[in-house]
C-alpha cells in the first residue's frame, strides 16, 4: 500500500490524553481530524454504502454492525488518513514501549437503526484474542464520520480491563460475550455515554473490553476505524483470515505490503 500524498489535517495527541489512554485502556480525542476532511470522508462513505448489494448479515459480528473492510486499500482519502505520519506518531506515543507501528486493518463501519433489519448491540469483547501477533501492543482509532450521540451507539469501555490480559474470544457463538465469560468485569468502572462530533475519535487498546448499544436514532451510525500494532511484533502462525495465505513466516516480523510501517520513533 503506497503512502498517499494527500494532506491530512490531524492534530497531535496531548500528554494528558496519552496518560489517560495508558491508565484506562481507552481515551477520547476530540477534534482529532479536521471537519472539512471528515466531511469528504463521509461523502465517500455514503457513496460506497449506496452502491452495496444488500445488508451485511453473514456472522455474529454482522448482526452488530456492517463493515467495508480494508477501505483504505480502495479509497485514497481513507488511505491518506490511515497512513499519515501524524496518526502513526500519535499511536507510537499512545502505545507503551514501542518504537514503530504497522497498520493492521481499516474499516468503514455502519450501525443501522435498531429494529427490523437493523443492527443490534455490539456485545462486549476484546479485539486481541483473534490476533496472530505475539504481543498485544495494538490499538484502534475509531473516528466519527458524522455526529454520534450516545444513543446512536458510541462505544463504551470497561476502564482498566486491559490490565487483566487476554480474556477469551467473542462473536463465535451465542452468549460468548466477555461479560458472560468473565462476570467479575461488572465490578470495573464503565466509561460514561459519549456524545461525539464528526471528527472526534476514541482510541482503545486491543485488550480493553468494549461494546456498544444498539442505534436508537433514525440515521445510521457512520465511523471509520484503523488498527495499528507494534512494528516489531512476530507472526505466531495462528489461523486468521487476513494472514493465512500471505506466506508470512512464523516467529518473523510482519514484513508484507499488507502491513506497512506507518511511523517510527
Amino acid at each position: 500500500m503506497a503512502h498517499p500524498v494527500l494532506h491530512v489535517p490531524v492534530r497531535d495527541v496531548t500528554d494528558d490524553e496519552v496518560s489517560s489512554y495508558q491508565a484506562n485502556g481507552w481515551a477520547v480525542l476530540p477534534g482529532l481530524v479536521a471537519a472539512d476532511y471528515v466531511a469528504e470522508l463521509r461523502e465517500r462513505a455514503l457513496i460506497r454504502l449506496r452502491a452495496r448489494e444488500g445488508p451485511f448479515r453473514n456472522s455474529f459480528v454482522d448482526q452488530a454492525f456492517g463493515q467495508d473492510r480494508d477501505i483504505a486499500r480502495n479509497d485514497e482519502a481513507y488511505a491518506a488518513l490511515a497512513l499519515c505520519p501524524q496518526i502513526g506518531g500519535n499511536v507510537v506515543r499512545l502505545l507503551h514501549g514501542v518504537t514503530g507501528v504497522r497498520l493492521q486493518v481499516t474499516n468503514l463501519l455502519i450501525k443501522e437503526p435498531a429494529g427490523g433489519d437493523g443492527h443490534g448491540a455490539t456485545v462486549f469483547h476484546q479485539d486481541f484474542p483473534w490476533m496472530p501477533m505475539d504481543r498485544s501492543a495494538m490499538l484502534t482509532v475509531w473516528l466519527a464520520l458524522a455526529d454520534v450521540p450516545a444513543d446512536m451507539g458510541s462505544l463504551r469501555f470497561y476502564t482498566g480491563s486491559h490490565l487483566h490480559g487476554t480474556l477469551g474470544r467473542s462473536f463465535t457463538r451465542e452468549g460468548d460475550d466477555a461479560l458472560t465469560q468473565q462476570p467479575w468485569l461488572h465490578g470495573l468502572e464503565m466509561s460514561p455515554p459519549l456524545d461525539l462530533k464528526a471528527g472526534d475519535a476514541t482510541v482503545h487498546s486491543s485488550l480493553v473490553v468494549h461494546g456498544a448499544p444498539a442505534n436508537q436514532r433514525d440515521l445510521p451510525r457512520l465511523s471509520f476505524t484503523a488498527t495499528y500494532f507494534d512494528a516489531d511484533a512476530l507472526y505466531t502462525g495462528s489461523r486468521y483470515g487476513q494472514t493465512d495465505d500471505l506466506g508470512l513466516e512464523v516467529n518473523r516480523p510482519f514484513d508484507h505490503p499488507m502491513f506497512p510501517v506507518v511511523a517510527t520513533s
